[in-house]
């Protein structure tokens, strides 16, 4: 026992000794996790909180025009800027170069004319089956279609969700107009607007509800996706230091010394990974920290930890072990130190884009599946997210940590068959 706490003691020493290893391992995953956050939860604040500027230039002055107009302003995700109906096309898009808007939409001169026209066709359309018109008009002329202009810095998802919102408000004004025309046809006159609002606004409703093992129905936040992650890639750069403390040791010829020594390798390694393993588990109660009481004062969503702290803690000191093995396999290997820190770096990014941190699992393609059960990150991943956002206990990811311990037992074998091949113990 005395061996094993002189040599973590020394462990320890050469580790506060590596300055730039102790910003690679704090300062940088703290500063990743706050931005990346920040960036996240400003996207979904785009998509649920805040307004995307629409310039909306209505040529029309009909009522359907107007409708259309005001149903717009309704939808909640728009914050409309009205343009003068005389602006040409370019001049609109000279306007949405200039950033004063990311969306536009025309609606063209004839549109009220053309959706009347629309709707009496589908009136006269349904009184023929009904059996109240013998003879329908011809069918009115296609009309002209409404103009969506769009800025190039928006994504495909989130024009499709504009375009959704666009043709939900259409579908809504024409369905009015059909309503008016079928109901003026039948009883000669207006519809009252209480009828009409039943009518049109007859919906079913729609509850959104997370689907969680413990129960609750708190929507998950930017801080529940990224911190866990962030905190995983964070445990994993240890490979920057820890490689290449064992790449010293073998160049220094720190490891004949301690054959000479009344004491084994194997002790040596024991230190290193129980001193690395505390560092894994520090950042962890670090990041988290930050993310319980610092996001809050910053304007952040708060980190909301699971039920089961008992879970979340071997989950965390797995997850260190892993990356620990992780680095000491790579130090075995590596010649020199630039190439510790260029492949372990390196390596990690790998595995975080194909474990799920950079790009989502069920985004990825088919041919990912496989890949992406080899990368240890992915099962980190998988069993922080069945704590923090399905709200699960320690049985409900047993089958992510198995995986997980398996890998890290292949590095631990892998690493002791690199030790014997280069006769370092």
């Amino acid at each position: 026992m005395y061996k094993l706490w002189a040599t973590i003691r020394k462990d320890l020493r050469i580790l506060t000794r590596d300055k730039v290893g102790l910003t690679l391992m704090f300062a940088m995953p703290v500063l990743l996790v706050m931005v990346i956050t920040s960036v996240q939860n400003s996207t979904f604040e785009l998509v649920n909180d805040n307004k995307v500027p629409l310039l909306l230039c209505n040529k029309d002055s009909g009522q359907a025009a107007k409708e259309l107009q005001a149903a717009i302003g309704k939808v909640g995700m728009f914050e409309v800027v009205l343009a003068d109906k005389q602006e040409t096309d370019e001049q609109i898009k000279t306007r949405m170069h200039a950033k004063d808007a990311l969306v536009a939409i025309v609606i063209p001169a004839d549109f009220s004319a053309k959706i009347n026209a629309r709707a009496r066709d589908v009136a006269e359309k349904a009184l023929k089956d009904f059996g109240v018109r013998e003879n329908v008009d011809k069918a009115a002329d296609s009309m002209q279609p409404i103009t969506l202009y769009y800025h190039p810095v928006l994504q495909q998802s989130f024009r499709q969700s504009i375009q959704g919102a666009l043709q939900s408000v259409l579908q809504l004004v024409e369905s009015k107009e059909v309503v008016r025309h079928l109901y003026f046809s039948i009883n000669e006159k207006p519809i009252p607007d209480s009828l009409e609002t039943a009518i049109v606004s007859n919906q079913v409703p729609i509850r959104e509800e997370p689907v969680s093992r413990n129960g609750s129905r708190h929507l998950p936040n930017a801080s529940q996706h990224n911190v866990p992650a962030w905190t995983i890639f964070a445990m994993f750069f240890v490979v920057i230091s820890l490689g290449s403390a064992v790449v010293r040791e073998k160049l220094n010829g720190s490891f004949i010394r301690l054959k000479t020594l009344p004491t084994s390798y194997a002790i040596a390694l024991l230190s290193k990974q129980l001193t690395y393993i505390c560092v894994t588990l520090l950042q962890a109660m670090v990041i988290f920290s930050l993310g319980v009481w610092f996001f809050p004062v910053i304007g952040l969503p708060a980190l909301n930890l699971p039920a089961d702290i008992g879970g979340l803690l071997l989950v965390t000191l797995i997850c260190g072990w892993c990356a620990t093995s992780f680095a000491i396999c790579i130090g075995v290997f590596a010649q020199t130190q630039e190439q510790a820190n260029g492949f372990g770096a390196v390596s990690i990014v790998i595995l975080a884009a194909i474990g799920g941190l950079l790009v989502p699992s069920f985004a990825m393609p088919d041919s990912f599946k496989t890949i992406i059960m080899l990368s240890p990150l992915h099962w980190c991943l998988e069993a922080y997210y069945g704590l923090f956002l399905e709200g699960g206990k320690l049985k409900d990811i047993f089958l992510n940590i198995l995986p997980l311990l398996a890998i890290t037992l292949l590095i631990q074998l892998i690493t002791f068959g690199g030790l014997k091949k280069k006769k370092l113990i």
